[in-house]
C-alpha cells in the first residue's frame, strides 16, 4: 500500500508519494524493509529512541508526535501518534468479522469472551475470541501473550480471522489496550462490562483513571444504538450503565440488581449449580455444569450478550447446560486418591481472590488450603489486601512467589504475610504445591491461585517453563507414590 493512500486524507509529507509500505509495527525490533515504525512513548522507554534500529532495519517511514526533526525517511507527525496507529492499522488490515462483541471490566473477561465464542459455535457462527488465553476457534488456541495485543497485531488478527470465514469474535478490551489506544478502529457491535475491583493501579495513577479508561469501550468505541450489557451489582456498574445510556447504547441491566437478566437464586452442586433467573420478566432454571458464583455471573453476561447479537435467548440460556470450563479458572488440575480437588485459578486481586475462596466454600466439606502469591513490578497495594482475604477464607494459607520479576521475591511475600500474619511462608512455587497436597485430607480441596493458565515464572529477568497443573499432577503423584 502506497504511504500517501494509507495516511489519505491527510496530506503526504514530503518524500511519501512512491513509498510503498509493506508493513506496521511499534517494535524497531520487527521492523523489516519498506515498514511503518511508529514511534510512540511507551511504560518504561519512548519509541523516539529506538528510530535508529527501526531505520537501521530499513524503515521506510515513520509516525510520531511533533516535533521530531528531519529524518532520512518521511515522517507523519500526529498529537495522538497511538490513535493515528491504531487508524492505520485498521487501514492497512481492513477486514474484521461482522460481529465483534469487546468485554470489558477486571475479572471475568476471558471467561465471558469464551463462554460467548461456545454459545455462538452451538448455534451455527463460525466464532473466535481473542484475549488473555490468546486466540480460540473451535478446539485450536493460539496464545498472543497479551490481553489486548497492539494495534497492529490486533488488526492482523481480526483481518487474518475474517479472512478465514469467522463472522462473529468476542474480545477482551483491556484497560491499559483502551487507554493507549489500541482498540481504536475495531468495529465494536456490542459490548459488556462486568467488574471493577482494584487492579493495575502501577499502571494507572488512580482508580479514576482505570475506571475512566473502561470506560472508553461505551463511550468511544461502541456507536450510538449498539447493545450494551452490563453488570448493575455495583455502584461501578451502574455508573458504566449510566454512561453508556448518554452515549444512546441500548443497555441490557444484569446480575443480582440487574433489571433485564436478574440472577434470583445459586444452588450449589457437587460439579456444579443450578442459576433462577428472571430473563425479561419470565422465570427460567438452568443448570451450569461449572461452581463458583463467579463463574454464574460469567455465564449469564455471555448468554445475555448471545441474545443480544441474535441468538433466541432461551436458546442461549440452553446453551449454558453444555459450556465447557475455561483454562486456568476454577480448572481441575488433579484429584487425591479421595476423589478431592486441586483447583487451579488466575485470581490475582483482593477481589477474584475473595470470590475464588467463596466459590468453592460450598463445594467443600473439609478444609480449603490455599497456595497463592503476588506478581512483582505490579500494583503493590494489592498484596496486603490479598493476604487479608486469604486469612479471612481461607482455612490454611501457603504464600508463595508468583512471577516476581524484577523484585526480591522475600520482599513481595512479606508485604502479603503483613495481611495473613499466620500464613505459612514457602518460596519456592513447586515445593509450595507439594506442601500444600501433602496435607490435604479426605474432603479437603486445594485452591492454586493467581497463575491461571501461565506456562512459565519469570524472575530476575528469566522466564522458566512452570505450569501450575503440571505441578499439581506432579504433586498428587508424589503423595501416590508415598503412601504406596
Amino acid at each position: 500500500m502506497r504511504l500517501a493512500g494509507l495516511i489519505s486524507p491527510l496530506p503526504a509529507p514530503p518524500g511519501a508519494a512512491d513509498v510503498e509500505i509493506a508493513g506496521l509495527t511499534l517494535d524497531s525490533r520487527a521492523v523489516k524493509p519498506g515498514f511503518l515504525f511508529a514511534a510512540l512513548p511507551g511504560v518504561k522507554a519512548h519509541g523516539r529512541d529506538f528510530i535508529p534500529q527501526a531505520l537501521a532495519n530499513g524503515a521506510a517511514a515513520i509516525l510520531a508526535g511533533p516535533g521530531l526533526g528531519p529524518q532520512p525517511v518521511p515522517v507523519i507527525e500526529d498529537a495522538d501518534p497511538a490513535l493515528r496507529f491504531s487508524a492505520l492499522a485498521a487501514r492497512f488490515w481492513p477486514r474484521q468479522p461482522g460481529c465483534v462483541a469487546a468485554v470489558t471490566g477486571t475479572n471475568g473477561k476471558s471467561s465471558t469472551v469464551d463462554f460467548l465464542r461456545q454459545i455462538w459455535a452451538a448455534h451455527g457462527f463460525d466464532s473466535a475470541s481473542l484475549g488473555t488465553l490468546g486466540v480460540a476457534r473451535g478446539e485450536g488456541r493460539a496464545e498472543t501473550g497479551y490481553t489486548t495485543p497492539d494495534a497492529a497485531a490486533l488488526h492482523r488478527a481480526l483481518d487474518a480471522l475474517a479472512g478465514e470465514g469467522v463472522t462473529h469474535l468476542a474480545m477482551e478490551a483491556s484497560s491499559h489496550g483502551l487507554k493507549q489506544r489500541r482498540m481504536h478502529g475495531v468495529r465494536v457491535t456490542l459490548a459488556g462490562f462486568t467488574n471493577l475491583t482494584q487492579d493495575h493501579l502501577d499502571y494507572h495513577p488512580d482508580f479514576d483513571d482505570y475506571f475512566a479508561s473502561k470506560l472508553m469501550l461505551f463511550t468511544d468505541l461502541t456507536p450510538p444504538g449498539a447493545p450494551a450489557v452490563i453488570n448493575v451489582d455495583s455502584d461501578w456498574g451502574a455508573r458504566a450503565a449510566e454512561a453508556a445510556r448518554a452515549r444512546g447504547l441500548a443497555v441490557t441491566a444484569i446480575g443480582w440488581r440487574g433489571e433485564d437478566w436478574q440472577i434470583r437464586e445459586i444452588t450449589p452442586r457437587a460439579a456444579g449449580q443450578t442459576l433462577t433467573l428472571s430473563v425479561q420478566g419470565r422465570a427460567r432454571k438452568v443448570e451450569l455444569p461449572l461452581v463458583g458464583e463467579f463463574q454464574a455471573a460469567n455465564a449469564v453476561m455471555a448468554a445475555a450478550l448471545a441474545a443480544e447479537s441474535g441468538v433466541p435467548a432461551d436458546a442461549a440460556l440452553k446453551t449454558l447446560e453444555r459450556l465447557k470450563g475455561v483454562p486456568g479458572r476454577l480448572e481441575l488440575a488433579a484429584r487425591t486418591r479421595h476423589g478431592d480437588p486441586l483447583l487451579v485459578d488466575y485470581a490475582h486481586t483482593p477481589d477474584g481472590l475473595d470470590k475464588l475462596l467463596r466459590a468453592a466454600r460450598p463445594h467443600t466439606r473439609g478444609r480449603i488450603i490455599l497456595v497463592f502469591g503476588c506478581g512483582g513490578d505490579r500494583d503493590p497495594t494489592k498484596r496486603e489486601p490479598m493476604g487479608r482475604v486469604a486469612a479471612k477464607l481461607a482455612d490454611h494459607v501457603i504464600v508463595t512467589d508468583d512471577n516476581p520479576r524484577s523484585e526480591r521475591p522475600a520482599a513481595i511475600r512479606t508485604a502479603i504475610l503483613k495481611g495473613c500474619p499466620g500464613a505459612q511462608e514457602i518460596g519456592d512455587r513447586a515445593a509450595a504445591i507439594r506442601a500444600a497436597a501433602a496435607m490435604m485430607r479426605k474432603g479437603d480441596c486445594l485452591l492454586i491461585a493467581g497463575k491461571g493458565h501461565e506456562t512459565g515464572q519469570t524472575a530476575g529477568g528469566v522466564t522458566q517453563p512452570f505450569d501450575d497443573r503440571e505441578e499439581a499432577r506432579k504433586a498428587v503423584a508424589e503423595q501416590e507414590s508415598a503412601d504406596a
